[in-house]
């Protein structure tokens, strides 16, 4: 196993992660991603999307186990990314949280890609 083969593995990991936290923890996103659930529904929409999706997207690697699902979990990476970018600067939202949001995002969706 190649060091690129480990750094995708641990990208998986941490969209897996991610998910996790989403999840359990809904309300807990809120101090770096600055989205608050008001209500039962918002909770259930950040664990479907931020927590379900990034889970199954990032254990889609280990069980499909080919290359191409590496990829397409790195051009979402960098879709995101592309849009958070654009979104910074309509938005004026350059902060730090979306700072570090954006470089992991890209740096995730590079390792990935490759």
């Amino acid at each position: 196993m190649n060091i690129l083969q480990i750094l995708k593995i641990i990208c998986a990991v941490g969209t897996v992660a991610t998910g996790f936290i989403s999840l359990l923890a809904p309300r807990s996103i809120k101090g770096f991603t600055g989205l608050e659930a008001t209500g039962p529904r918002g909770i259930t929409e950040i664990r479907a999307v931020m927590g379900a999706l990034f889970i199954g997207l990032g254990i889609a690697p280990f069980i499909l186990g080919t290359p191409a699902v590496y990829q397409a979990l790195g051009i979402m990476y960098l879709a995101i990314a592309l849009v958070r970018a654009v979104s910074m600067f309509l938005d004026k939202s350059v902060v730090q949280s979306n700072i570090i949001s954006l470089v992991v995002e890209v740096v995730f969706g590079v390792i990935l890609v490759l």
